[in-house]
């Protein structure tokens, strides 16, 4: 009989917690914000003595839009699918043997996300976790320069349609908004891109990381 009564009180207890909280244990609601994006990977050179075509990474990240779904199941402990639109590019300085150009690219991916998270205050929780991006289009002037300066006709495609990643961050809950601050790392590669020309290093890889800002509203 006192199990019983013991067990009641600490539901009990735990409930009004709860309540005071506020905080649903399951909730859906929509993120959005901005991506402010770099890529870095090894330098490309191409060309002869006669002849020089270097293509190396500028440190200017590139701003991006980002929006989505997310569903959060947990109160101090959590996790968070996400399914959500992201842009992420780069900038390369490109030097053709006479002058030094900027050239950029942007990548309109469709992002899996899947943050575990803790609060640690009220009003403070961090989250970590992997996230699956998988490219649904690419715009800039990449490609064009690589037609344009190593007369290239053919190459495999050089962004990758998916890339396996990591999100780490902190988020501030007020009431049904949220806002996220967010790092964002590749373990795969974003851009790859293998030459026919013999003269050419056998792979131009990329990784790709950014900060990412958002803020939320949870139904």
């Amino acid at each position: 009989m006192k199990t019983n009564v013991l067990l009641l009180a600490l539901l009990l207890v735990q409930g009004v917690s709860w309540a005071q909280d506020g905080t649903n244990f399951f909730s859906l609601g929509l993120r959005a914000g901005a991506n402010l994006s770099q890529v870095r990977g090894n330098d490309l050179s191409l060309g002869n003595n006669a002849n020089t075509w270097q293509l190396s990474d500028k440190s200017n990240r590139v701003w991006g839009a980002t929006g989505g779904i997310f569903m959060r199941v947990g109160r101090t402990f959590y996790v968070q699918p996400e399914i959500m639109f992201s842009q992420k590019g780069g900038q390369f300085s490109l030097y053709d043997g006479t002058a030094t150009t900027t050239k950029s690219f942007k990548m309109s991916n469709i992002d899996f996300p899947l943050m575990f998270g803790v609060k640690i205050a009220r009003f403070l929780r961090i989250n970590a976790g992997p996230v699956a991006a998988f490219n649904i289009g690419n715009s800039g002037n990449l490609k064009d320069a690589f037609n344009d300066y190593t007369n290239e006709d053919t190459f495999d495609d050089a962004f990758r349609r998916a890339s396996l990643g990591y999100q780490a961050g902190i988020g501030i809950d007020v009431g049904k908004l949220n806002f996220d601050l967010r790092y964002e790392g590749n373990l795969t590669d974003v851009v790859k891109l293998k030459l026919d020309n013999p003269q050419a290093q056998a792979q131009f890889e990329r990784k790709l990381n950014l900060l990412q800002a958002t803020i939320g509203f949870a139904f």
